[in-house]
């Protein structure tokens, strides 16, 4: 009875939530910063930046009941993401800015920070230090490996689903296997 119901890591650990809760941060220092009040686009960008991180929370929290309602949440959370993402791009593109390249220098840097460096305090000093196309750039960089990590997170959830079954198949199974015990004693 002890797998019935499944605890679930700590999505704070999760690699995915540290960088979603990274671009909300960053979400929210462009926009109070950049952006003006008002705008709509202020509080698109960050419910969207919002929605990335707290999905990525409650489909954890959920997936020891649910591996289907993780999956949902998680691929919620990615298009929340990607909705910002286009935010980003789109400021860019309207003021006239630089969108830095696949394979430029600044991208590169970004990777090999987000590759050890999972501290909002790290990416909010970088902010501070450049222009608005700097941090958008930024961000978009950080959403394509939050991306990334939400892809790995929904395919080892699927196949785990698909090897362990869901909270119904597993509930069944104690059902079954009670019912055969108590089959047994009365055949004794």
């Amino acid at each position: 009875m002890a797998d019935l119901i499944q605890n679930s890591i700590g999505y704070k650990e999760l690699k995915s939530f540290q960088k979603a809760t990274i671009i909300y941060d960053l979400t929210y220092y462009f926009c109070h910063t950049y952006l003006r009040g008002g705008d709509r686009t202020v509080d698109q960008m960050v419910q969207a930046a919002r929605s990335g991180k707290q999905n990525i929370a409650e489909g954890v929290v959920a997936s020891s009941t649910s591996h289907e309602t993780l999956l949902k949440l998680l691929n919620v959370a990615k298009a929340s993401l990607h909705e910002l993402l286009v935010d980003y791009e789109d400021y860019l593109r309207v003021h006239g800015y630089r969108l830095w390249a696949k394979d430029s220098a600044e991208v590169q840097q970004v990777r090999m920070w987000g590759k050890t460096e999972n501290n909002p305090e790290f990416y909010l000093r970088r902010a501070h230090e450049g222009d608005a196309a700097f941090l958008a750039n930024m961000a978009i960089v950080l959403i394509y490996q939050a991306s990334y990590l939400l892809d790995r997170h929904l395919q080892s959830a699927g196949e785990r689903f698909l090897k362990e079954g869901g909270f119904r198949e597993r509930l069944s199974r104690y059902r079954i296997a009670a019912r055969n015990e108590e089959g047994k004693k009365w055949n004794r």
